[in-house]
């Protein structure tokens, strides 16, 4: 940690992602759709990290926008859990509040850096 907010918080929800995979949907043989949530929520934090290493602005806004995208495929994956009752609402909830969070944070970042939301 100590990064920046926005690395900070998108690499503590990949860990949350993992965990989550390995803790709800292995044992709830979700397999397919947890691959799916499992590749979007940790690809936020290593579109993030790869922000760091951008060669222009125009790539670390690009970058970042990936990784937003990548939070709203997270989002619906979510969203379809628990209008199909594989996670309780109380699950959904655990792991979308963080994800609102880095939204937000990738949202004004790309804001600030002069992209477009």
């Amino acid at each position: 940690m100590g990064q920046s907010p926005l690395q900070d918080k998108s690499k503590a929800f990949a860990v949350k992602i993992v965990r989550f995979y390995k803790d709800i949907m292995i044992p709830r043989k979700e397999y397919t759709l947890g691959d799916q949530i499992l590749r979007s929520g940790t690809s936020i934090g290593a579109n993030t990290r790869e922000s760091k290493n951008a060669q222009s602005k125009p790539d670390f806004i690009h970058k970042l926008s990936i990784a937003l995208k990548e939070a709203d495929e997270t989002q619906f994956w979510l969203e379809l859990f628990v209008e199909t009752n594989i996670i309780t609402h109380q699950e959904f909830t655990m792991m979308n509040e963080p994800l609102k969070e880095v939204i937000a944070l990738l949202t004004a970042s790309i804001k600030t850096a002069g992209g477009k939301q």
